[in-house]
């Protein structure tokens, strides 16, 4: 008996971008030439089925950090890390391999002044 061709694909696999850049820039990325850019983006990958979720996260300056030692709880307003290039956002994608997601991230608009971090998710 033959099997389905749907079958003898490999699964998708869902990788999670981390898009990051400098904060200063913000500025640029909220005009409404980058807001357009963004929304294209994500439209885009709407269509193509891959996009499975996104948020755009508040400034790093509003994050606390939590770490545990000796069973005590230890609180720190900011990020983890001090740098100048902080996590602005994500996406979850899904696509047929680390080739596809690498055209996906190259596509997003911040890869053009920051960076975008491909992860593959367990």
């Amino acid at each position: 008996m033959d099997q389905p061709t749907d079958q003898l694909t490999d699964p998708p696999i869902r990788y999670l971008l981390l898009i990051s850049a400098d904060e200063a820039l913000e500025p640029e990325v909220i005009s409404d030439e980058g807001l357009r850019r963004f929304h294209e983006w994500f439209a885009d990958l709407e269509r193509r089925g891959v996009l499975r979720g996104h948020e755009g996260l508040h400034p790093s300056s509003m994050a606390t950090t939590v770490r545990v030692r000796d069973g005590e709880v230890l609180l720190t307003d900011g990020p983890f890390m001090e740098t100048k290039d902080q996590i602005g956002g994500f996406a979850l994608i899904e696509c047929a391999d680390l080739d596809e997601a690498v055209e996906i991230a190259a596509g997003h608009p911040a890869a053009r002044f920051g960076q975008v971090e491909i992860r593959p998710v367990r």
